[in-house]
C-alpha cells in the first residue's frame, strides 16, 4: 500500500497511531476536524484539492477514494498571494459537505508549510498551509507537493516508479514499493541549452514553440529521464498532457488530469 515519507505530525484532536506515521503533516484545528476523529475513517468524505498555477481545482472523495462529485474549477488568482488563493479555495468548496482535506501543492512542502511556490507568488515561502486553510475550512488539512499527489492517484505500488506532470511547469515525483521520496525538484535543474526542464517544456515553452516542437522537447526530456531513473513505469500527466502526440515507449504511459484529485485518499491512507 502507497505510503508517505517519515516527516508527520498529527494534531491534538485526531492523533496519528504509530502504525501510521510517515503521513504528511496534519493541520490542529477545532470543531469540524474533531468530529471526524471521531468518526470510523470507513465513513469520512475527503475533500481533494489541487493547487495548481493556471487553475484550483477541488473534488469530494467517497471514503474507498472514488469520486462523488464532478470536478470543480476556477481560475488562479493573479497575483496568486496565499490571501487571494485560500478566499478563492474558501468560495469554491463552500458548497461541499467533507470530513478532511487534502491538497496538492505546486512546490516543495515540509510538515504543512510551503517552501517554494515557482509558479505562484513570494509570499508562499514558509507559509503553513495546511494550519491556515485548517482554520478556515474547520477541518483536518494535510499538504503534499502536486505530483506527489498525482501520482497515488496512478501508481501500482511495485518497484521504482515516476510521475512527471506537465503544467504551468514540470512537476515530478518518484516512488519505490509505493512509497513516495518528498520534494524531489527536478523541474529546476539545468537540461539543454541553458535551460531548466521546466523552462524547456513549461507552459511558457508550449506556447513559445507550439505543439509539434513542445512534443519533440517532451520526447527529448523522456529519453534523458529513463536511462538515469530507471523506473519500471513513468507515468505523464498534468493539465498539458492531453496535447502529447508522441510514440511513447511501453514501460511510459499517459494519465489523466483527474488523478491528481484521487490521489488525494492516500494522504489518509495507514501504511
Amino acid at each position: 500500500m502507497p505510503t508517505l515519507p517519515p516527516s508527520a505530525k498529527g494534531p491534538p484532536s485526531s492523533k496519528v497511531p504509530p502504525s501510521a506515521k510517515g503521513l504528511p503533516a496534519t493541520a490542529a484545528v477545532t470543531g469540524g476536524a474533531q468530529t471526524a476523529a471521531r468518526s470510523p475513517a470507513s465513513k469520512l468524505a475527503t475533500l481533494a484539492i489541487d493547487i495548481g498555477g493556471t487553475g484550483l481545482k477541488a473534488l469530494l472523495l467517497a471514503p474507498d477514494g472514488s469520486a462523488q462529485t464532478e470536478r470543480v474549477r476556477v481560475p488562479t488568482p493573479k497575483p496568486a498571494t496565499t490571501t487571494a488563493v485560500l478566499d478563492a479555495l474558501v468560495a469554491l468548496v463552500e458548497p461541499l459537505t467533507f470530513d478532511r482535506v487534502s491538497v496538492g501543492f505546486p512546490g516543495v512542502v515540509v510538515d504543512g508549510v510551503t517552501k517554494t511556490a515557482p509558479n505562484l507568488d513570494p509570499s508562499w515561502t514558509d507559509f503553513d498551509l495546511a494550519s491556515e486553510l485548517g482554520r478556515r475550512l474547520h477541518r483536518t488539512v494535510r499538504v503534499l507537493n502536486d505530483a506527489g499527489v498525482q501520482g497515488f492517484g496512478v501508481i501500482q505500488g511495485h518497484g521504482v516508479e515516476m510521475v512527471l506532470t506537465l503544467g504551468t511547469g514540470l512537476g515530478c515525483a518518484l516512488y519505490h514499493d509505493g512509497i513516495y521520496v518528498p520534494n524531489l525538484e527536478l523541474a529546476h535543474h539545468p537540461f539543454r541549452h541553458g535551460k531548466t526542464y521546466e523552462e524547456y517544456v513549461g507552459k511558457a515553452a508550449l506556447k513559445k514553440v507550439g505543439k509539434k516542437k513542445w512534443n519533440k522537447r517532451v520526447e527529448r526530456v523522456v529519453e534523458q529521464v529513463l536511462p538515469i531513473w530507471n523506473p519500471r513505469k513513468l507515468y505523464l500527466g498534468g493539465g498539458n498532457a492531453k496535447h502529447l502526440k508522441l510514440e511513447l515507449p511501453p514501460s511510459v504511459e499517459i494519465t489523466s488530469n483527474v488523478a491528481g484529485l484521487l490521489g488525494g485518499i492516500a494522504l489518509w491512507k495507514e501504511p
